[in-house]
C-alpha cells in the first residue's frame, strides 16, 4: 500500500478516514470489532493523531460508535435496526429520486450515465469495490440533483450506517444482476422526467437491498446450528 505520510497535515485525516471507511464497507473490519488504533496506524502508514480524527469522522457519519470504556467500534446494527434503517433510507430515496426527475439538470444527467456506464464495466469484470463506489456515486447524484440540503444532509447521515451492508448485498449474483437492470430503468425515468414512477422503483430497489441483506443474516445464524446438528 503506498505511504500517505507526505498528505499536508490539515488534509490527512481525510485520506485515512476514506482508507478506514472502505476497510469497513468491504468487511475487513467486521461489524463490531473495535478498532485497535495501534494496528490501524502501522497498516495506514500514519500516527495515531491523524487516524484518531478520522475515526471522529466516522463516527459522526454513523460507520463507527464510540463506546465507553471500549473505544471505537465499526458500527453493528440488530437485525430490527437494520430494517428499520432501510426502511427510513427507502423513503430518502423515493424523495430524492422524485424531485431529481423534476430538477435534474442535462449536465447532472450526463454525468449520472457517465458513471452508469462505468458501473456497468466493473460489473462486467465482476470488480465489486469499484462497483459499489460507482453505484453510491450515482444514489448520491440522484439526491443532489433534488436540490434539498436538508434532504441530502438526513440521506448521507441515515445511509452511512447502511454501507457496509449495502456492499456485501451485491455478493449474490442474481440479486446482483437485478440491482443493475434496475439501476437500467433508474436512468431511463430519470432522462423521462417520470418522478412518480421513479420513487417506486427507488423503492422497490432498497426493499430489494434489505431483503438481501436480512437473508444473508439469517442464513449466517443458521450456519453455526447446522454445523452443530
Amino acid at each position: 500500500m503506498a505511504k500517505i505520510l507526505a498528505l499536508p497535515a490539515g488534509v490527512l485525516h481525510l485520506q485515512v478516514g476514506t482508507r478506514l471507511r472502505q476497510l469497513i464497507v468491504e468487511g475487513a473490519i467486521a461489524p463490531g470489532a473495535k478498532l485497535n488504533e495501534r494496528a490501524l496506524a502501522e497498516k495506514l502508514h500514519v500516527s495515531r493523531t491523524p487516524l484518531r480524527e478520522a475515526i471522529r469522522m466516522l463516527a459522526a457519519e454513523g460507520l463507527v460508535d464510540l463506546l465507553p470504556n471500549r473505544g471505537a467500534v465499526a458500527v453493528q446494527l440488530t437485525v430490527q435496526n437494520i430494517a428499520d434503517t432501510f426502511e427510513v433510507v427507502a423513503g430518502l430515496e423515493a424523495q430524492s429520486g422524485e424531485l431529481a426527475a423534476e430538477r435534474i439538470t442535462d449536465g447532472e444527467l450526463s454525468e449520472i450515465r457517465a458513471l452508469h456506464y462505468e458501473m456497468l464495466a466493473a460489473h462486467t469484470r465482476r470488480d465489486l469495490p469499484t462497483y459499489y463506489r460507482l453505484n453510491a456515486a450515482i444514489h448520491t447524484q440522484i439526491n443532489a440533483a433534488a436540490r434539498n440540503p436538508v434532504l441530502t444532509h438526513t440521506y448521507r447521515t441515515v445511509n452511512a450506517r447502511l454501507q457496509a451492508l449495502r456492499f456485501r448485498s451485491n455478493q449474490d449474483e442474481a440479486k446482483w444482476t437485478r440491482a443493475v437492470q434496475e439501476h437500467e430503468r433508474m436512468i431511463e425515468l430519470l432522462a423521462a422526467g417520470d418522478g412518480p414512477r421513479l420513487r417506486k422503483l427507488l423503492i422497490m430497489h432498497v426493499e430489494h437491498k434489505r431483503d438481501a441483506v436480512l437473508a444473508q443474516i439469517a442464513a449466517a445464524a443458521s450456519a453455526p446450528a447446522a454445523a452443530r446438528a
